[in-house]
């Protein structure tokens, strides 16, 4: 076995602990010993623990308990690779039962990014996989925030409207990366969940050259640049991406100009491409990724290939923060039937992206 220095810690959220959170991270997270030493890594659960000791069913357990939260940094100090656990204050007492929303879970999810927040302004962890929360019963619990990426982007200083929603298939094994016919969707968002009638006005040249300057780092730090990757291909807001302004003007005035600013300070881009087309191509390998205007242009050809198995990124946090693009999957919770594959990728993914 090789072993390497330690090289980053990575926090698990368990999100909503009355969901699929504490059986995602029992069933992936129960590995070898020998796998955290050979990667150089420490992963440190954040949550209550009951509920994780309930998905254990009698398996013995396999992370270190940090008994408290206040300290961990200096609990970490000296530890080397495996697993670790942090209950935040005010948790242990409350009650989670299993398959059912409740405020509860909501406080612990909202408790638990609290505390991520917490060791990621102070350097403790690079990088951030969150298990699914119930956006309603985070607020009941006095979270004021749509979900995570609003919680994250206000509480690392960045601000809400500075991020940009990312979501890709599983990344192919290395020397597959930017071939023809890899079958693989990155897609960014200029907007994310307004109602549609909203979207023409908030398909802005900020937005856009932000959300470009996020994709082109993105795919910058997963090595899909340089000869043999394509540009980032950026859809049209209209049909025909407007059809030379006669079906709209948004794809002439705003989309077409921003995205020929950002090719003049260098980002490698295409685009106002009609979403029909451009989504063809980009299967197929010719664009590293996709910015798409709205949420169902983008998501639901990303869906339609990735459905199950893809990964929710956060761009433009100071830290990598990755998530599964389910739910709390409260039917599933106790079962065993949940799909592994979409957590699995997500944690490939910030593994990849610290490292």
């Amino acid at each position: 076995m090789t072993v390497h220095p330690l090289g980053h810690t990575l926090a698990v959220t368990l999100g909503d602990p009355c969901g699929l959170g504490p059986e995602l991270a029992v069933r992936v997270l129960a590995d070898s010993p020998q796998h955290y030493q050979e990667r150089g890594e420490r992963l440190l659960i954040l949550g209550p623990l009951s509920p994780l000791v309930r998905a254990l069913e009698g398996r013995p357990r396999f992370f270190e308990v940090l008994d408290d939260p206040a300290q961990i940094a200096e609990q970490l100090a000296g530890r080397g690779p495996g697993v670790y656990f942090a209950e935040p204050k005010g948790l242990a007492e409350l009650d989670y039962p299993p398959g059912a929303a409740c405020t509860a879970g909501g406080l612990a999810a909202g408790r638990s990014l609290e505390l991520a927040v917490r060791l990621a302004k102070t350097g403790v962890i690079q990088g951030l996989v969150t298990c699914p929360l119930n956006k309603a019963s985070l607020q009941e619990a006095g979270f004021n925030f749509p979900g995570h990426t609003e919680f994250l982007a206000e509480g690392l200083g960045v601000g809400r409207d500075n991020v940009t929603m990312h979501l890709c298939g599983p990344m192919p094994p290395p020397h597959a990366q930017g071939g023809p016919g890899q079958q693989v969707l990155r897609v960014s968002l200029v907007t994310t969940h307004p109602p549609l009638s909203d979207v023409p006005r908030l398909v802005t040249r900020e937005r856009i050259l932000r959300s470009l300057s996020h994709t082109a780092d993105f795919v910058a730090r997963l090595g899909l640049v340089g000869p043999g990757h394509g540009p980032i291909g950026v859809c049209g807001l209209n049909p025909h991406a407007g059809e030379s302004g006669r079906i709209g003007r948004e794809d002439e005035e705003v989309v077409g100009p921003a995205v020929r600013e950002a090719k003049a300070a260098g980002l490698n881009c295409e685009g106002p491409i009609p979403a029909d087309t451009l989504f063809h191509f980009a299967a197929r390998g010719r664009y590293a990724a996709v910015l798409a205007m709205y949420h169902d242009q983008g998501l639901a050809p990303l869906k339609l290939l990735h459905f199950g198995e893809a990964v929710n990124v956060t761009l433009g946090l100071p830290i990598i923060r990755t998530s599964p693009d389910h739910g709390t999957g409260y039917d599933l919770v106790g079962t065993g039937r949940a799909k592994l594959t979409s957590f699995v990728a997500a944690l490939d993914m910030a593994r990849r992206l610290v490292g």
